[in-house]
């Protein structure tokens, strides 16, 4: 019998890690386990002392270069021994996986594993530490550019919109709060005097989720799925806007914030271009989710409904109103 053909799949745990075993010459005592699927799928393999992620690439998300340009960015971090998870050669030298699942062509790559755990609700001195790790990693990947997508106008404020037509009527406030908004952001990246604004090299998803604390170890930042290139403020601002929305409380998002940005710019000066931007390219990148969410329909549309959207928009709102007062 023929297999019927699908859109996407979860690899076998067990099977998998018979074929890491395999490429990595891994004892017979690691075992892999699904963590969780989303945009790739995620993997524990482990042994109960050493344990690496793997991440599996969903068919036609990434192409090989991308993940090869991934892969060349944090090995340039780990060389200057920065604390992210950086990927693991096989046993032939390779970093990246070819594998054949009923879909099709699918990429996979073992990192190391992050050491702590993540904390939803950080610290000042955590903040802190977290500015100066992202202001090491801007500093190194100052004016350098991959061969990936860039952050600018289009892609983070047009396209989006574009995406979410297919789901929602234009007529809905949120939309037209979407498309509004966006055309103002775009008023003002136009306007911005981009001598005043570094670039560079951007992870553009550092917030809790995608960091680990150790009081060993530090502050580890994993998971650069969507490293690319454009004004590194983008990657502060995403950091405030999280920050903001985690912290019910203003007068402590204030003091976190300013321990962040204290902490970063013990590092790299940000100039007063950079801090007015802040609120603007942190609308711009929040918008930029929203589309990916509806370009990758197969996973999201689980919640992509217009309650969402109205939940969404309205962190949008609360985040655009805090800095117009």
């Amino acid at each position: 019998m023929t297999s019927f053909p699908v859109t996407a799949s979860t690899l076998s745990a067990k099977e998998l890690g018979v074929f890491i075993k395999n490429k990595y010459e891994l004892n017979q005592n690691y075992q892999c386990e699904l963590f969780r699927t989303g945009i790739n799928h995620t993997y524990f393999v482990g042994d109960g002392t050493s344990k690496y992620v793997l991440r599996v690439y969903t068919h036609n998300w990434r192409s090989k270069t991308e993940i090869s340009q991934e892969i060349q960015l944090l090995n340039l971090l780990k060389k200057n021994s920065l604390g992210v998870s950086f990927p693991i050669k096989d046993k032939n030298g390779e970093f990246i996986q070819k594998i054949n699942a009923p879909e099709g062509i699918r990429h996979a790559v073992l990192f190391s594993f992050a050491e702590g755990k993540k904390t939803r609700f950080i610290d000042k001195q955590t903040c802190f530490a977290i500015g100066v790790l992202m202001a090491k990693i801007h500093k190194v990947t100052l004016n350098q550019a991959i061969d990936r997508i860039t952050y600018d106008r289009d892609t983070l404020l047009n396209q989006p919109y574009e995406y979410l037509k297919p789901f929602f009527t234009e007529g809905l406030p949120e939309m037209q709060f979407i498309k509004k908004t966006s055309a103002e952001m775009d008023k003002v990246f136009q306007k911005t005097n981009r001598n005043g604004i570094k670039n560079g090299i951007v992870h553009l998803d550092i917030w809790y989720d995608n960091l680990n604390v150790s009081d060993k170890q530090g502050i580890t930042i994993f998971d650069f799925d969507f490293c690319g290139n454009g004004w590194q403020v983008l990657d502060i601002a995403y950091f405030c806007k999280q920050l903001f929305h985690i912290e019910a409380t203003k007068e402590v998002y204030e003091q976190k914030k300013n321990s962040f940005l204290s902490g970063y710019q013990s590092i790299l000066k940000l100039s007063n271009d950079e801090l007015k931007l802040i609120p603007e390219t942190g609308v711009a990148v929040f918008i930029f989710y929203l589309g990916v969410q509806a370009q990758r329909f197969d996973w999201s549309n689980i919640f992509l409904s217009e309650n969402y959207l109205k939940m969404y928009v309205g962190k949008l709102k609360s985040w655009v109103e805090y800095h117009t007062h």
